[in-house]
């Protein structure tokens, strides 16, 4: 019964989300990095429940109501990651706005991976063109760094970021986009390796933001956060952005 009742919410959110998204031009946030972006908290009802005016771009190239999981890189693990959450803040904010979300992140990918002309960049790029044709991109939100976290790895981690963003800010014709890079979970024994470039990465790429992970917690993996944490790491996303330079 409480399935069918959820169910029948969904439906008649969908319905007036469908009337309100025909109206306006959307914000539009693409969501981009590794498995903690895509997703790999436990879904929960609360996370089934749409927004009426936040969307997502899925797999087919459709906007449809934004729940989780948002993501779809490895079905049968994805989850419930920051995306929602993020968007819910800013829509609470402006009773005005439409927020849209670009799915674009991939388990497991190293920020080589990343690199423009590789198969993870040429998607995103695809995700966000289709996207900007309903609205504007507002913001770039990365969660990557588990794959590159060896010292090696690390040591060149800011160069190679810095010239990936710069390439997809020009591919997007979008030079000034904010982007909101989040840290590694402190659960993780490799992420002292990184975290601290992470954490600095606002100095060297232009109009950056840094979110903190202190806090938050794994799913008992010791290296996924569980939903709790994601929805707050939503949360600090959107105040990252919101003050962004």
């Amino acid at each position: 019964m409480r399935a069918r009742r959820l169910g029948a919410v969904v439906a008649l959110a969908w319905c007036a989300a469908g009337a309100a998204f025909a109206q306006t031009n959307m914000k539009l946030f693409l969501l981009i990095g590794q498995s903690n972006m895509a997703g790999r908290g436990p879904v929960e009802a609360q996370d089934r429940v749409p927004h009426p005016r936040v969307f997502a771009l899925n797999k087919d190239f459709a906007w449809v109501p934004a729940v989780d999981p948002l993501h779809w890189d490895k079905p049968d693990v994805a989850g419930v990651g920051p995306g929602s959450s993020f968007a819910r803040v800013l829509a609470a904010r402006d009773p005005k706005v439409e927020i849209g979300l670009i799915p674009a992140a991939y388990g497991g990918s190293s920020l080589d991976e990343w690199a423009p002309g590789g198969k993870h960049y040429a998607n995103a790029v695809q995700r966000a063109r289709e996207a900007m044709k309903r609205g504007e991109l507002a913001g770039i939100l990365w969660h990557q760094g588990e794959a590159d976290s060896a010292p090696e790895k690390a040591a060149t981690y800011t160069e190679r970021f810095a010239k990936m963003i710069a390439r997809l800010r020009a591919d997007l014709g979008t030079p000034d986009v904010p982007v909101i890079v989040g840290e590694l979970g402190r659960f993780r024994p490799s992420s002292p390796n990184i975290n601290p470039i992470l954490a600095k990465l606002p100095e060297h790429v232009p109009h950056c933001a840094f979110v903190s992970a202190e806090g938050l917690h794994d799913k008992g993996d010791h290296l996924h956060f569980d939903s709790p944490s994601q929805r707050e790491f939503g949360r600090r996303y959107a105040d990252a952005w919101l003050h962004a330079p």
